[in-house]
């Protein structure tokens, strides 16, 4: 049996896309798929549309390993609008609540210390969490209130950058599955005044470099370009990619010779001096390094093919 065609280019990375205001994620994450004409495309760790900043773009057989990019911890400014509580604890919901932000300044340092280190935290009914099959924000959006079950998080750094009026600014380092419109709308309630999100931005996802994200009017810009001169997209766009293996950068690295890694890319576990005990490893073949996927250490110290890469002829 033929392999069925595959719609758009064979293109693989990781683009760092600077996420505008009053996008979705999707609605971004398509836009791009478009640009670089790419056969597949997913996003990593949505943005709320009123959010802005670093949405990782996986293409192509990046997608694979997009999984470990959830995992990743991240840094956010955000502005709380304080005095009032929202249905959706952001601006883009309905305030439910108004109260005076009388709180003294020793009371704000002392609300904000709450939230430093390992916390819990009860996911917001908007977010995209699951509960039977079904995103809590659909039951969120329907009225219906379903049991979220707290989470451990870890906020690594809690800034203050300035409170004028009633706006404060806060800047936030975090590990994964941390809300920070949950933040806060908590913050608010220790503060007896509400609170809600009226701006935020991610400044950074994991270890990827800030100074490599790019605005889709750059990408337009590009693209308009090089269909006037009348060369490829590929020529100025994929050079904006990080590698298709970035995500799982953190993970230890495990080198095959080529005729160990052909018997690794059938999918049989191969032995290979110096592996950690245990856990994920990211393999790579031959003296180029080049990234072939994902393993695991198995109960034998073998090291077992977990995601593999296949390159599709274009």
């Amino acid at each position: 049996m033929s392999r069925p065609r595959r719609r758009g280019r064979d293109v693989h990375g990781v683009l760092l896309l600077d996420k505008p205001h009053g996008l979705s994620s999707n609605d971004a994450l398509q836009k791009v798929k478009r640009l670089f004409n790419a056969n597949r495309a997913g996003h990593t760790g949505a943005l709320d549309p009123l959010a802005t900043g670093m949405l990782p773009v996986c293409l192509g057989e990046a997608t694979k390993f997009s999984r470990y990019l959830l995992d990743s911890d991240k840094r956010y400014r955000v502005i709380a609008r304080l005095g009032q509580r929202t249905d959706t604890s952001d601006a883009d919901g309905t305030v439910v609540q108004e109260r005076p932000a009388t709180f003294s300044e020793s009371d704000l340092l002392q609300a904000l210390e709450s939230f430093r280190g390992e916390t819990e935290q009860v996911p917001s009914m908007f977010s995209a969490l699951k509960y039977q099959g079904r995103p809590l924000y659909e039951y969120a959006r329907q009225g219906i209130e379903v049991p979220r079950e707290a989470r451990a998080i870890t906020v690594y750094e809690l800034l203050f950058i300035r409170h004028e009026g009633n706006e404060l600014e806060l800047e936030v380092h975090c590990s994964k599955g941390t809300y920070i419109r949950t933040i806060i709308d908590d913050l608010g309630e220790k503060l007896g005044c509400g609170a809600h999100v009226a701006f935020l931005r991610r400044l950074a996802v994991s270890k990827y470099p800030v100074e490599r994200m790019v605005t889709l009017e750059h990408l337009n810009t590009l693209v308009a370009k090089a269909q006037e001169e009348g060369s490829g997209i590929e020529a100025v766009l994929d050079p904006l990619l990080m590698p298709m293996d970035s995500p799982a950068a953190d993970f230890p690295q495990v080198n095959l010779q080529p005729a160990v890694a052909a018997y690794f890319k059938q999918g049989q576990p191969v032995r290979v001096a110096g592996v950690p005990s245990d856990g994920l490893v990211r393999v790579t073949e031959g003296e180029t390094g080049e990234f072939i996927g994902m393993g695991e250490i198995d109960d034998e110290g073998r090291v077992a093919p977990r995601r593999l890469v296949v390159h599709y002829p274009v």
